[in-house]
């Protein structure tokens, strides 16, 4: 309750399935697709979108999800691994559901890629922007709370019925982070859906704003520095080889 990340001192072993499962995704992007950086839908179907962007999201948000998983398994005291299946499938589903609206702007800045080079970087400009305004906002600030610090809902999931509980928990614990992360995501619309390299990047920018004593400090200079590489972009165009069709290599 005091805006410090949890610790777990434990009952870790629902931290480590998560991590293992996250590691299992990060195994299959990295040999599926390599050090390829694709655009928009990399060229797939809506199903097999949303099949690659939860495995995406599987591998990047589980490592900072850990420890909440981990303390919302010590308040269960009967089939744990079942209900903590059931948790861990709920989260990924508001994430696999955040996939429906990405696939359409996936599409949309498919179409950009095929505009003039100054097009594709004012996109990358807006893209860049989006994100370092959203991280600096008051909303942005309550949703990484509630996952820096989630005793409070522990208490509310404690609340839920016993059929729907993991489910709901899950769920809800979901739309929290979501609501923390998801410019972040927007933001390999710029650097390419498969630059694993800015993948990686993001991952640890994540876990550090969750778990990290300064996360909220954290956040507020990947705003900071998001706003200006939204200028930088118009000198730099591979800064974003999503939307310019640049390389970041050697930069």
């Amino acid at each position: 309750m005091t805006g410090r990340p949890v610790a777990v001192r434990r009952g870790a072993s629902p931290a480590a399935l998560l991590l293992v499962v996250a590691a299992a995704a990060w195994v299959w992007l990295v040999t599926r697709w390599g050090t390829q950086t694709m655009p928009g839908t990399m060229g797939l179907a809506l199903p097999a979108f949303l099949a690659v962007w939860t495995l995406m999201t599987a591998a990047m948000m589980l490592p900072a999800t850990a420890p909440v998983a981990a303390l919302y398994a010590r308040t269960i005291t009967t089939h744990r691994t079942p209900r903590m299946a059931v948790f861990t499938l709920a989260y990924l589903l508001v994430w696999a559901a955040a996939g429906l609206p990405a696939y359409a702007l996936a599409a949309g800045l498919d179409r950009a890629t095929a505009l003039p080079a100054i097009a594709g970087t004012a996109v990358a400009a807006a893209v860049f922007a989006l994100n370092g305004v959203y991280q600096l906002t008051p909303l942005k600030d309550r949703c990484l709370a509630k996952c820096r610090s989630p005793v409070g809902l522990m208490l509310r999931y404690a609340s839920y019925p016993r059929p729907s509980r993991d489910l709901r928990a899950g769920v809800h614990h979901g739309a929290f982070c979501l609501g923390c992360c998801w410019s972040l995501m927007v933001l390999l619309a710029a650097f390419g859906a498969m630059n694993l390299w800015a993948m990686a990047a993001l991952t640890a920018v994540i876990t550090a704003e969750k778990l990290a004593p300064a996360g909220h400090l954290v956040a507020r200079a990947v705003g900071l520095t998001s706003l200006a590489l939204a200028i930088a972009v118009f000198w730099l165009p591979a800064l974003a080889p999503g939307l310019t069709g640049g390389s970041m290599t050697g930069m």
